[in-house]
């Protein structure tokens, strides 16, 4: 028996119906004769999968008609997995049958299934083995008051820490570098407490990593002006800043990862992530440029390459061009919702980016950066991204899209990263200066936060404060 089974709509769209009918009454003298599997036949396939779960699948089927696109997809399902019966409108049924989750399946080349119904053939089915096999949330149970007194659990520091849900480690955290090709350290003014680091000061960085347990490095170039062209071409150079300074804290602590930004605007003149053509962001020139710089960061012993861009494409380009060099082991953590964000004002000073608007580009990253307002298109980036061969994703900015975190944990269970990006470090230290908040407590409660949401880890600027914080 095969580990997925797909159920299609007969290819004559003529009594489509009458064939789910069909399917009920097969599956229903299956279960009175306790039989395990049962064949479901069409003029396209013939399937043989469990008996109740076939039950549930044609019980939930809302609409097949002369409509319903020849070949089109009703739902699919693991014959194995384990199921509780439900109904289609997802409460309990009394009867035998596969649970199947409500998310609806468009069919295949006949667009979306229409909101509410409609004439197109769907099933309330979840396409994945992992939803399919998932535990589902229990019902809560409570007590009245005084039976259920919640603060028993939050009389004393043990009992508080025997229950916590959420942990918080060194090891869930990226720490976001800036080098530059100086001598010596140099301070941010907007991110007090942050320094633009030379080379010598990022082979330390590794080594403090190493010791504070913090698994990975993120780096992120500030160049000269005089080296910035409206190509990026320094983006690419085998003897560039990145470069050096990868092999500066691969050579200082090779256990500790290096993740390297794939975007241009570090290097280019006009600020923007791709190249500019006739005032517009030509997605497909940039992608050639950024798997140039993958390649080359990728050569000079970079671990994960992190496609910033959000050129459509840039991820396949990337894994195709890793293969073909035989670069197999390197991964790649895409920005796979990154959204045009005002809290990236303090980092574009850290890199020293040129101003936007300047050589002709767009005033702003709105037209490849995403709506802050969405949230459903950033499932499809994701999906996008993982379908060509991300090994992990990432929701940019961090604590202002906590939804999104959640969502795409939920929807894909792929690890996800959030980044809590230069303005997010910004605010937390202005407000502690201000003695508004207390630093040390709003640093691990903000990154707790990224963990309860779901995410694997947290790329920031306070990951060794964090680490030495978190012992």
């Amino acid at each position: 028996m095969a580990d997925l089974v797909n159920l299609l709509v007969p290819a004559e769209q003529e009594g489509s119906e009458a064939v789910v009918r069909a399917w009920l009454k097969q599956v229903g003298e299956a279960v009175a004769k306790d039989e395990p599997v049962v064949e479901l036949e069409t003029d396209k396939v013939a399937v043989e999968i469990a008996a109740p779960a076939a039950g549930v699948l044609a019980e939930q089927v809302l609409a097949v008609d002369a409509e319903a696109a020849p070949g089109a997809v009703l739902g699919r399902i693991d014959p194995r997995a384990p199921v509780t019966p439900s109904t289609p409108s997802g409460s309990p049924s009394p009867s035998g049958g596969g649970e199947l989750s409500s998310n609806s399946l468009p069919p295949q080349g006949g667009g979306p299934a229409k909101p509410g119904g409609g004439s197109r053939a769907r099933a309330l089915a979840c396409p994945c083995l992992t939803c399919a096999q998932k535990p589902k949330p229990q019902t809560m149970t409570t007590a009245p008051y005084p039976a259920l007194r919640l603060r028993r659990l939050r009389q004393a520091d043990w009992v508080r820490r025997l229950v916590r849900e959420t942990s918080l480690t060194p090891s869930d955290l990226i720490w976001s570098i800036v080098v530059h090709d100086e001598g010596e350290n140099a301070p941010v003014a907007a991110m007090p407490g942050v320094e633009r680091l030379s080379l010598v000061g990022v082979a330390k960085a590794a080594r403090e990593a190493r010791e504070l347990g913090i698994p990975a490095i993120a780096v992120f170039p500030h160049i000269d002006g005089a080296g910035k062209d409206t190509m990026g071409s320094a983006a690419a150079d085998p003897e560039g800043l990145i470069a050096r300074a990868v092999k500066a804290m691969k050579d200082a602590a090779p256990e500790v990862g290096v993740m390297c930004d794939v975007a241009l605007d570090p290097f280019t003149d006009h600020g923007h992530d791709g190249i500019v053509e006739n005032g517009k962001i030509a997605n497909d020139a940039t992608v050639e440029r950024l798997v140039e710089q993958g390649l080359m960061q990728a050569n000079a012993g970079c671990d994960i390459l992190a496609p910033s861009d959000m050129m459509d494409g840039r991820v396949g380009a990337l894994r195709a061009a890793l293969e073909a060099d035989g670069l197999v082991d390197t991964l790649i953590m895409s920005y796979a919702a990154k959204y045009a964000s005002a809290f990236y004002g303090p980092y574009r000073e850290a890199i020293g980016s040129a101003k936007l608007g300047a050589g002709g580009g767009p005033p702003d990253k709105a037209t490849y950066q995403m709506d802050p307002a969405n949230g459903d298109e950033a499932l499809r980036e994701v999906a996008q991204d993982i379908a060509e061969g991300a090994d992990m994703v990432m929701v940019k900015p961090g604590m202002p899209y906590l939804d999104i975190v959640r969502r795409v944990v939920e929807a894909f269970a792929m690890p996800t990263f959030a980044f809590q990006v230069s303005g997010e470090y910004a605010m937390i230290r202005a407000a502690a200066a201000a003695g508004a908040l207390d630093e040390e407590r709003a640093i691990l409660e903000s990154l707790t936060a990224f963990k309860r949401a779901g995410a694997a880890g947290v790329i920031t600027y306070f990951a060794p404060t964090a680490a030495r914080l978190l012992g």
